[in-house]
């Protein structure tokens, strides 16, 4: 598991390959990852919108940007964790993606950027 915090917000990332959704002759790799957003911050937070860079080691690299998480825009007391899990498509065995949370804070409407940490798309063959 990967965890960076920023602002108060942390923001932990596992990820899985799934060969069962894949198709490498067809040049498809589906990876899954699991996010858990924890506010460790003295503020109630809302997210807004979310940023990715996804890099494939072809050397594709593609911008994702979209309101809230899976349909949501959750909001976040101080202690309160919001998890989901999404997916990513790749056309190579390996690959990245890193990016952002937009979120405002409710106490003074400060809108601040909460890093996603930079984390691996490895298809398990890959590993020795």
């Amino acid at each position: 598991m990967i965890t960076q915090t920023t602002s108060g917000i942390k923001v932990s990332v596992e990820c899985i390959y799934q060969p069962e959704y894949s198709n490498p002759n067809n040049m498809h790799f589906m990876f899954a990852y699991r996010i858990t957003i924890e506010n460790a911050s003295d503020h109630t937070a809302q997210l807004l919108s979310r940023h990715w860079e996804i890099f494939d080691s072809i050397g594709a690299h593609k911008k994702v940007d979209g309101e809230g998480v899976v349909g949501e825009q959750p909001t976040l007391a101080p202690g309160d964790t919001h998890q989901y899990v999404s997916g990513c498509n790749l056309k190579s065995d390996m690959g990245y993606m890193e990016g952002f949370y937009t979120m405002v804070r409710e106490v003074d409407s400060a809108i601040i950027h909460v890093d996603i940490p930079r984390f691996n798309l490895i298809a398990d063959f890959r590993y020795n």
